[in-house]
């Protein structure tokens, strides 16, 4: 069984190159893979200043705003046309990567999870649950947000507090149960394209 554990607050953070925020990897397969190679990457991004995303070619892109005011996104490319309030925290807004964005805050620095698929390799989903639930996925990652979960995976059980989660890049089955009113768990669900 091929199960990460990971605490948000323990990942190292990189600063961005215009200065406007900070990225903390989670996970990017297949392992090893660069920025230029991964199949599929999930990172949460610190916004502290306006300015533009960068732009990710050839990537289909899931932001979902974690804590903080919120960000306009928008783009006036018409190919890629965006004009996106992200401002209700755990709501998941896809866009296309090859979209210049320009980003403006709504008040002060936000934090959001930020899902990057490689179009042609598989697909992913970014969903949120309030509710206990089983998931099943071929690889993917769970991060509780609020209150505690408790997650079984093939006969192991593992607690995990608010910012905590796990990644597997294996099949697996978990069953995740909630533990108060306000605990949720986000989740991103692999498949990888057949072929």
């Amino acid at each position: 069984m091929a199960l990460h554990r990971f605490r948000l607050d323990d990942l190292p953070a990189t600063p961005w190159r215009n200065g406007g925020g900070t990225t903390r990897e989670v996970v990017s397969l297949p392992l090893g893979a660069g920025i230029g190679s991964f199949d599929w990457r999930v990172s949460v991004a610190t916004i502290a200043a306006d300015g533009p995303f960068s732009e990710f070619v050839g990537i289909e892109r899931t932001i979902m705003l974690l804590d903080g005011d919120g960000v306009h996104l928008r783009s006036t490319d018409p190919a890629h046309a965006v004009d996106h309030v992200l401002a209700e925290p755990l709501v998941p807004f896809g866009f296309s990567g090859d979209a210049p964005l320009e980003c403006t805050l709504l008040g002060g620095a936000s934090t959001s999870v930020n899902l990057m698929v490689r179009r042609g390799r598989g697909s992913a989903t970014l969903a949120v649950h309030r509710t206990d639930t089983t998931l099943v996925a071929d690889a993917g990652l769970l991060l509780s947000v609020g209150d505690r979960a408790d997650v079984e995976a093939d006969g192991t059980g593992q607690g995990l507090a608010n910012g905590e989660g796990l990644w597997w890049d294996s099949p697996l089955s978990f069953e995740v149960r909630l533990g108060g009113l306000g605990a949720s768990v986000a989740t991103v669900t692999w498949r990888p394209a057949r072929r």
